[in-house]
């Protein structure tokens, strides 16, 4: 399974942020109505991604309290700013 709780909800937060300022170009009184037009639609096609996105997130809620899945939990193992692996020079 390569999509988590966590990770279909940052998607559903990032894409309501883009439907937010995309409903917000196709309100622009000081743009044209191509651009409108254009943001209405790009904000059609984005609504029906976090459609998609709630779905399979319910989906999975469910699945998990049955017991149809298991999450698997991946610990970080983060190397950046730790000096046990830093190369040691001359």
């Amino acid at each position: 399974m390569a999509e988590t709780i966590g990770s279909l909800a940052d998607k559903l937060s990032i894409i309501q942020l883009k439907i937010w300022h995309m409903r917000e170009q196709a309100g622009r009184t000081d743009a044209d109505e191509a651009h409108r037009e254009a943001a209405r639609r790009k904000t059609e096609v984005m609504d029906l991604q976090r459609s998609d996105l709630e779905a399979e997130l319910t989906q999975l809620f469910s699945d998990v309290m049955a017991g149809r899945v298991r999450l698997k939990i991946y610990r970080q193992f983060k190397m950046y700013n730790d000096p046990r692996y830093r190369a040691k020079t001359p």
